[in-house]
């Protein structure tokens, strides 16, 4: 029996005296093997984010394409309006008009945001008193004569000596509130068409108003009326640094 416990304590010896103890390898975390991920980047919820993505998904005119920091801007006011309960939860137009533009260019934009699509891309009138070929001068005074900048509210519909017309209601306190009063309207015009910038080498004025092509102007109207927003834009440093609805770093 001693002769058999001699031997195990012989094997043991030499099985364990190979064996070199480490004391770094001992201090190694059992996790060092485990993979360690970053965590996801968080997907930007931006108004300026989600403008630039729906923007990409528009399929517009290849010739016609309009301005994707005009759109942001309007976006970004789309989404304000909504939050302050101006506008209805399900609504899903926005209108643009940009008046850098020449007035022979089609300037308006009437976009589907949930369908991403452009419905409408027509020509638009401004103020006989807001310039000739292009717009320069803006005013919310009575008899003016002048287009005014900013957010609208469109509202009901009726017939006036300019035929079927829309109400707007302007958003933007000191630039366009005076819409209703000054009888700021959206209506058809026989001269804003091609024909008449062939002669003029620029379409026909109005009195203040959003006037668009006689042919255009109920299929328009009645696309956008009843509490949608229209933005009338121009680059005025004054008007875009004062509007409530242009304040950045706003999320949707």
């Amino acid at each position: 029996m001693k002769k058999i416990l001699l031997s195990l304590v012989t094997v043991i010896f030499f099985a364990t005296s190979f064996y070199t103890f480490d004391p770094k390898e001992e201090a190694k975390p059992e996790t060092q093997n485990i993979k360690t991920s970053l965590p996801a980047l968080k997907k930007s919820n931006s108004s300026k984010d989600k403008a630039a993505e729906i923007y990409r998904s528009i399929s517009f005119e290849s010739n016609n394409t309009l301005n994707p920091e005009v759109f942001e801007k309007a976006f970004l006011g789309f989404n304000k309006l909504k939050k302050a309960g101006k506008l209805p939860e399900t609504s899903n137009l926005i209108s643009i008009v940009d008046f850098s533009l020449s007035s022979t260019q089609k300037r308006l934009w009437v976009i589907d945001l949930e369908k991403k699509v452009v419905v409408f891309n027509s020509l638009v009138a401004h103020g006989k008193n807001t310039g000739e070929e292009f717009a320069t001068a803006f005013s919310n005074t009575e008899s003016s004569y002048q287009s005014s900048l900013g957010f609208y509210i469109t509202e009901s519909t009726y017939n006036g000596s300019n035929g079927y017309s829309l109400k707007l209601l302007g958003m933007d306190p000191g630039y366009n509130d005076a819409a209703l009063q000054r009888a700021i309207v959206m209506h058809g015009a026989d001269y804003v068409s091609e024909d008449f910038i062939k002669s003029q080498k620029r379409i026909g004025r109005s009195w203040g108003c959003p006037a668009v092509p006689r042919a255009l102007a109920e299929p328009i109207i009645n696309t956008i009326k009843g509490r949608n927003v229209l933005f009338i834009y121009y680059p005025d440093e004054q008007y875009l640094s004062k509007s409530e609805w242009l304040k950045s770093g706003e999320t949707i």
